[in-house]
């Protein structure tokens, strides 16, 4: 099978770099894909978060969850009328736009893992 070359211009090029480079910032870090994971899969509370993403810090999750609400990705709500106050992170309507690259990164590194050296 002959493998397909993508030809791009050198504008096409700079503007595909550009795109990536601005996704990147956003969703680039470490934790900030697996943080949305566990928000999309219906985890919004810190304490669950946290249990569900083996690895991350307390600091790091706080400071990713920051992140994420600057980026209009997560919405923090405040539900005060009861004790403790509960804080929940649920995803914006926004954040949809990317369950589509989220499914794709999944599926290829499930296509991929005897390849990927860690």
């Amino acid at each position: 099978m002959e493998e397909e070359k993508i030809v791009y211009s050198r504008p096409q090029c700079s503007t595909h770099l550009s795109a990536t480079e601005d996704a990147l910032y956003v969703l680039g870090g470490r934790w900030t894909i697996r943080v949305m994971i566990a928000i999309l899969g219906g985890h919004t509370r810190f304490n669950e978060l946290q249990r569900t993403i083996s690895g991350i810090s307390a600091r790091v999750l706080s400071s990713e969850l920051k992140k994420l609400e600057v980026n209009h990705l997560v919405e923090r709500t405040v539900i005060a009328d009861q004790k403790p106050v509960l804080v929940e992170y649920v995803p914006t309507e926004y954040s949809e736009s990317l369950k589509d690259v989220i499914a794709a990164l999944a599926d290829w590194g499930a296509k991929h893992k005897k390849k990927i050296t860690v």
